[in-house]
């Protein structure tokens, strides 16, 4: 069994391993003091994308608690997830409230959370789930209309 270790440098101290969601925080928040300093408002406009999430627990849309994605092949109906949220996508909007200049989020999360049957999985004939990926038709599409209508709107 092959041991990786994720090193981490943080104010200075390195660290062998990283709760990630905290590890994401400080990326972020990194990212969004770039941003404050060097945003130049006249020439661009800048966008986040929010949380592509997964899909690995049946329970978020009241199925069996081993149920994931594989082998799903219809969305969710409705506009409401029964779920909670990806933990991230708390941090990417707390991040983004305390930027003092304007990053537009593409919000991608909710219509992505509806979509349990997006993902490659069943089509790959590899065992197990690839919920990093969304090769179906349908939820790429809707986010690059998004992000199109987000632009021609500016």
């Amino acid at each position: 069994m092959e041991i990786r270790w994720e090193f981490i440098e943080l104010g200075g101290k390195i660290y062998k391993d990283m709760d990630r969601l905290m590890a994401f925080k400080e990326g972020l928040t990194t990212w969004s003091k770039w941003v404050n300093s060097n945003m130049i408002l006249i020439l661009l406009k800048y966008f986040f994308q929010g949380i592509s999430p997964v899909h690995t627990d049946g329970r978020e849309w009241n199925s069996s608690v081993s149920k994931t994605c594989q082998g799903e092949t219809t969305t969710l109906i409705g506009t409401t997830y029964p779920g909670p949220l990806p933990p991230a996508m708390l941090v990417v909007k707390q991040v983004l409230q305390t930027m003092s200049k304007p990053v537009t989020l593409l919000d991608i999360t909710m219509l992505s959370l509806l979509r349990k049957d997006g993902h490659p999985s069943i089509y790959d004939g590899k065992k197990g789930n690839d919920c990093s990926h969304w090769c179906l038709a349908g939820p790429h599409d809707t986010w690059n209309q998004i992000l199109y209508a987000l632009l021609s709107n500016s």
